[in-house]
């Protein structure tokens, strides 16, 4: 007569527990720089969102007649355009309509036109626009950007790392 053994075969306790902890390490490193990463991306794209709306706002200006950038009262094509959102509204647009609603991958953009002077074309009085400014803050600020940004009419972005970004700010390089 022949008894046999049957030997259980799995992992023991032990093994499971140092698996999970190689996971939960490698899960700690790895994370931090996940985020990190996104949130670099972030600042990286709001820079470039204020390098296209320069050049809509540039484009824009020079298709107007008396040439002008955005604002109370400015019209193209019988388009009102007093904003970001206006440029998306146009025939054809100068910006897609995500960044007209001023939030895009993490930051929100802020355009603000400069003061208004009152120009005579064709017997009609029409508001003109020689500056603007325009801001780009984080949403969450530590989690989608650290650094707020600044452009004006000149095209110079600047950046600020613990305040808003005004034209005193540094410029980027």
């Amino acid at each position: 007569m022949r008894i046999t053994i049957n030997k259980a075969k799995g992992f023991t306790l032990v093994e499971i527990m140092i698996v999970v902890a190689i996971i939960a390490l490698i899960a700690a490193i790895a994370i931090p720089n996940l985020l990190r990463a996104r949130h670099n991306a972030n600042e990286t794209a709001a820079i470039g969102n204020l390098k296209t709306l320069v050049d809509s706002l540039e484009s824009f200006r020079a298709n107007q007649a008396p040439t002008t950038y955005p604002g109370a009262g400015v019209t193209s094509g019988g388009t009102a355009v007093t904003d970001l959102s206006g440029l998306a509204n146009t025939n054809p647009p100068y910006i897609d309509a995500v960044l007209a609603s001023g939030i895009r991958q993490g930051y929100t953009f802020t355009y603000t036109p400069g003061v208004a002077r009152v120009v005579a074309l064709g017997g009609q009085n029409f508001n003109a626009y020689d500056t603007y400014t325009c801001t780009a803050t984080p949403v969450t600020v530590g989690v989608t950007g650290t650094r707020r940004f600044f452009v004006d009419s000149t095209g110079v972005i600047r950046s600020n790392d613990t305040g808003a970004a005004t034209a005193a700010s540094t410029p980027l390089e």
